[in-house]
């Protein structure tokens, strides 16, 4: 089972059979400090996200109960059919005298200027007309852990990492780690999830134990059904700190995670399926380059109805949790600790 390579779409040469990929845009929804999967019915949680898709969006999400298509009266992401939530920790830049500047999410590049931030998200198939089978409702996931700070940990995920974006085109030189220089366009945080699933539950105690990546290019007997990649793009605008003379005394890169993170090796990513239907399925089954074009207006595979950017712009939450983001903060949301 062979994987696209994970470039940009607008990348891909044209005639190349790169398998099914669908590639669209899903603005800010909401920056708050909840998690319905690690935390389900905490708020606040530890620490701060921001969220893209469905405005059901909640505390706690449910599987058993929440019927999120029809509890979502609208979504940030461009096909207007897709209520699922996607969501990472937030970035933070650290200035000498130990306070934090929250960054803001910029809009791909890549045909998705005009989102009000948020991130790119890409479903992706293997090379070929192999089956793939979306994902059943109720089903979540999440990749990654927040408590690594090693290279030797982040092993254990080998599709987490970061690009530093020198222009919009810039797709090498990935890291797993946070970039040590500049980034003149910004840092491109990738989060590609597991290809494989136990064909089961649509969940598991630890969030990940019912998924798996291919081995040798193929799923384990363990997990033995193909789903989408569900892929992250989500370009960080690092572009105000991009003088060094603020930088750290030492040189040291000034990012952090908002789990306290400096190290850039507990970036993680969190999924909950929300699509209306049989949309998703119907995308996979096209086995087609599903780009949106370079205006991000159009999808070239069926998805059921679409929208615009700008009508994906207006779809968002009031926060919950009232952590006070703007300005220069002591500490980061909740207290939480650098290390």
């Amino acid at each position: 089972m062979y994987w696209q390579p994970l470039l940009a779409a607008a990348a891909v040469p044209i005639g190349v059979n790169a398998g099914a990929m669908l590639r669209f845009s899903c603005s800010q929804l909401v920056v708050d400090r909840l998690d319905p999967l690690v935390n389900p019915g905490t708020a606040p949680s530890p620490h701060l996200h921001q969220i893209v898709g469905g405005n059901a969006f909640n505390t706690t999400m449910d599987s058993s109960v929440n019927d999120i298509p029809s509890t979502a009266s609208c979504t940030s992401c461009t096909p207007a059919e897709d209520f699922s939530n996607y969501w990472t920790a937030t970035l933070f830049f650290r200035a000498r005298n130990g306070t934090f500047k929250a960054l803001k999410t910029k809009g791909n590049p890549l045909g998705f200027t005009a989102a009000n931030g948020g991130q790119t998200v890409y479903y992706l198939g293997p090379q070929g007309n192999a089956k793939v089978t979306a994902f059943k409702p109720g089903f979540r996931m999440t990749v990654g852990d927040p408590s690594f700070r090693t290279a030797e940990q982040i092993k254990k995920y080998p599709m987490l990492s970061y690009t530093c974006l020198q222009t919009s085109m810039t797709r090498g030189g990935e890291t797993t780690h946070f970039p040590k220089d500049t980034c003149k366009v910004g840092i491109m945080v990738n989060i590609r999830f597991p290809t494989c699933w136990d064909g089961v539950n649509v969940d598991s105690p630890d969030h990940q134990s019912h998924t798996a990546y291919p081995s040798g290019g193929r799923c384990p007997s363990t997990h033995p059904v193909t789903i989408p990649q569900v892929f992250y793009e989500t370009i960080w605008d690092t572009t105000p700190f991009n003088d060094k003379s603020i930088w750290p005394t030492d040189g040291s890169q000034p990012f952090v995670w908002s789990f306290g993170d400096p190290t850039g090796y507990g970036v993680h990513g969190d999924y909950v399926f929300g699509w209306k239907g049989n949309a998703l399925q119907n995308a996979m089954d096209a086995n087609a380059q599903c780009n949106s074009d370079l205006l991000g207006n159009r999808i070239n595979c069926p998805v059921g109805k679409e929208q615009s950017i700008q009508q994906g712009n207006q779809c968002n939450l009031k926060n919950r949790v009232k952590d006070p983001l703007d300005g220069w903060l002591t500490e980061l949301p909740g207290g939480m600790p650098v290390q």
